[in-house]
């Protein structure tokens, strides 16, 4: 990705700093969010990886430059000065990173990064970091609900088609997969991030033959070891009766007919008549896959009903979002100095809203678990002591060090590494009641800062 993967802005402002001598002057900046998707307590952080990779490569291209040379302002002269180009031209990233890994449980207002260094720097990368890090938390999270709603039962995901363009659909694949999800059909993302990929044929396959047996048997005969077929491009129990007699053909000649798929209606009522069917028929082990627009809520009431569905496949709710069209988060300058020698300088943005006020000073997640669980997070400033964990209690910071000096200090986890985290944090987005304090240092310095006229 470009060092244009940004909003104007954020190079208008980094000029700014530049011309008045304050590009290198040292911030801190964090990213955070406010509130939680619906039925989530909190979210898993995705994305940190992309973004990492990002920043180890900062440097603009010839191209880039020359492209901001290009630009004019409102009243028709340059916009970015020559010398401010010249400074662009040789810039990289030299800032520290700190980060939960991927998959950690972060609740509304806990930082998921914080970025110390240069100004000019730590203010170029905000809108990357919004991106990268809050779709992917967001798809993250709903995978690993729609997973949890499954209960132990495989989920596909299934989104390309409908994702927000073809970055968004990869990274929801991504995303998807380390929530939690068994495969993907995005073929492209399956390469890129060793993901596995499942798919068999559409309506339009069946559409193509003037009959649906011949359509089914075709498909059967040139793809006998990835055999589900899409039962209600008409009517599903005649479709149903006619897969199973292609089936049946199969077996015969020495395959395994795997499975149905269902897409449409009433997916309750038409699993168990498959199900019947099926073991009427013999094919006892012969699964039955269901999508066509489903979310978790509708996953969760078909278990409870008992409907006898096998695999999931879950699209357009996974990767746009569903109910929350994007995870309203935040990145935010909470600290600056003119130097190493000078003490912090805490600044907050201020809301009559307190959900809206951002975190003062340099912020961190203290998580204390009790017998291996979690029972509380305190959110405090690292330029004050550290909070004490309650007796019988350990505790350890959340945000760990990914980059310093703009160099890759911690080893990428691999994919089965981050799913394993985020399978044992996943059981925090249902805790009703999950206390998240601020330290009374915090505490007392939002106050002060609430109060005054000026940070």
């Amino acid at each position: 990705m470009s060092l244009l993967f940004t909003d104007l802005y954020e190079l208008t402002m980094a000029q700014g700093y530049w011309v008045h001598g304050r590009a290198e002057e040292e911030a801190v900046f964090h990213l955070a969010y406010r509130d939680a998707p619906p039925e989530a307590a909190c979210v898993l952080a995705c994305g940190l990886e992309p973004l990492l990779r990002w920043l180890e490569d900062f440097a603009p291209t010839a191209d880039d430059l020359s492209y901001l040379a290009s630009l004019t302002a409102p009243d028709g002269t340059q916009l970015f000065q020559a010398g401010f180009l010249d400074a662009l031209a040789s810039l990289q990233f030299t800032a520290d990173v700190d980060a939960v890994p991927e998959g950690t449980a972060v609740f509304p207002g806990g930082p998921l990064l914080r970025v110390q260094g240069p100004l000019m720097q730590a203010q170029m990368i905000e809108t990357a970091a919004l991106n990268l890090l809050g779709y992917a938390s967001l798809v993250m999270t709903q995978a690993a609900q729609v997973c949890a709603a499954a209960q132990g039962d495989p989920v596909l995901e299934f989104g390309l088609r409908r994702a927000q363009g073809p970055d968004g659909g990869h990274t929801a694949s991504r995303a998807a997969y380390l929530g939690g999800c068994t495969a993907t059909s995005n073929l492209v993302a399956a390469q890129r991030w060793n993901i596995p990929v499942r798919g068999t044929h559409a309506h339009s396959w069946v559409m193509s033959f003037d009959d649906e047996q011949d359509a089914f048997a075709a498909y059967l005969a040139s793809a006998p070891n990835n055999s589900i077929l899409l039962v209600d491009t008409y009517d599903v129990a005649t479709g149903l009766d006619r897969a199973i007699a292609a089936g049946q053909q199969l077996t015969a000649r020495g395959g395994e007919f795997s499975g149905v798929r269902l897409d449409s209606g009433d997916l309750g009522h038409w699993a168990r008549v498959a199900r019947q069917k099926l073991d009427a028929a013999g094919f006892a082990a012969t699964r039955i896959v269901a999508s066509g627009g489903i979310n978790a809520r509708e996953v969760r009431s078909l278990k409870r009903d008992g409907a006898p569905i096998d695999i999931w496949g879950v699209g357009t709710w996974l990767v746009t979002g569903g109910e929350t069209a994007a995870l309203d988060t935040t990145y935010k300058l909470g600290a600056i100095r003119r130097s190493a020698r000078d003490p912090w300088s805490p600044r907050m943005k201020r809301s009559a809203s307190p959900r809206k006020r951002s975190l003062p000073g340099l912020p961190q997640i203290l998580r204390t678990t009790r017998d291996g669980a979690a029972v509380g997070d305190v959110v405090y400033s690292i330029d004050d002591p550290t909070p004490e964990a309650p007796r019988d209690h350990e505790a350890e910071p959340l945000l760990v060090p990914q980059m310093r000096g703009g160099r890759r200090v911690a080893t990428a986890p691999g994919t089965e590494q981050i799913r394993q985290h985020a399978a044992r944090q996943a059981p925090l987005l249902q805790t009703a009641e999950y206390p998240v304090s601020h330290d009374p240092a915090l505490r007392e310095t939002i106050s002060r800062l609430c109060a005054a006229a000026e940070p």
